[in-house]
């Protein structure tokens, strides 16, 4: 029988040559480095949600996965604490292609309940919450715990530069792939175990560590421009510079957004007096940080 030993040789000598490349499995770390620093950790936590659609107010979460850890303000990750995952039942049938893409069934979460006292513990003993496309699952958790309104939260599928990288896709399972690694991802603990083990490397081209840049791009606050009034034909303009369409039936303003760093906001109000509003400017700003970036409520 071959050993794990003997396994790692062979895949160290197909990696040296230029026509292989060989993908690892995510590993299950317990410990990433020793606290020796004095100072009192903080406790994150990745989650993840699989739910039966992609509108908060009418679908429903039927798995929820947490997993803690311990790290520094400069982005040290310590130890791993034992992780969270359970079903919920959604009370109706789960979609097929929800079905098709999770694995989950309706015998899966039939009569199943998410443990309220146990995820309200972890979300009060915590500093930061991280997801893989934040502005998906923060919305659906504070409806489901709003014990998550006021933390803050970081997002590693876009406060990361990954095209700056030169990745070509955010996608965690992309991603991770092309940094050498695979994972059983679409089950929601798998996946918070495959962002820890991104957030532990090194960003391929720039060589910086993936959470210490994340956690300086999410404690940097920026303002969320609305584009009130704009003019119809400004649309194409708008689209072209980042701006994003908000219907208006969610409580916040009928209107085109976008977020823009504190650095540039005086630019983006020459840019709407000159090019869209012709001197008349209607705009509104709004300041966003991590505490409310990513929900509902800005």
């Amino acid at each position: 029988m071959t050993s794990k030993i003997e396994w790692q040789e062979l895949a160290e000598r197909l990696d040296s040559q230029a026509d292989y490349r060989v993908l690892r499995r995510v590993p299950e770390c317990s410990r990433y480095a020793a606290d020796e620093s004095g100072v009192s950790p903080r406790l994150c936590l990745i989650v993840d949600v699989e739910t039966t659609g992609l509108d908060p107010d009418q679908q429903k979460i039927i798995e929820l996965a947490i997993l803690p850890f311990h790290f520094s303000p400069q982005g040290q990750i310590f130890d791993v604490l034992p992780g969270y995952a359970a079903f919920e039942d959604p009370g109706e049938p789960i979609p097929l292609d929800v079905v098709e893409l999770t694995g989950i069934t309706d015998d899966d979460v039939r009569g199943q309940t998410l443990d309220d006292t146990a995820v309200n513990r972890l979300v009060a003993s915590s500093s930061l919450v991280i997801a893989h496309n934040a502005g998906f699952d923060r919305r659906f958790l504070e409806r489901r715990f709003p014990s998550f309104i006021n933390k803050p939260w970081a997002c590693s599928l876009s406060q990361i530069p990954w095209s700056e990288e030169g990745l070509a896709s955010r996608k965690l399972d992309y991603i991770l792939g092309q940094l050498g690694f695979f994972f059983d991802d679409h089950r929601a603990l798998a996946d918070c175990q495959a962002v820890l083990h991104l957030l532990s490397l090194d960003l391929p081209k720039s060589g910086r560590p993936v959470f210490n840049t994340l956690l300086e791009t999410a404690r940097r606050p920026s303002v969320r421009v609305w584009a009130v009034g704009a003019p119809f034909d400004a649309k194409d303009v708008l689209k072209s510079r980042g701006y994003r369409w908000n219907p208006g039936d969610d409580g916040r303003p009928r209107a085109w957004f976008v977020d823009i760093d504190n650095e540039t906001i005086k630019d983006e109000r020459a840019f709407l007096c000159e090019q869209v509003y012709q001197g008349d400017p209607q705009f509104q700003e709004t300041r966003v940080d991590y505490s409310n970036r990513f929900s509902d409520r800005v």
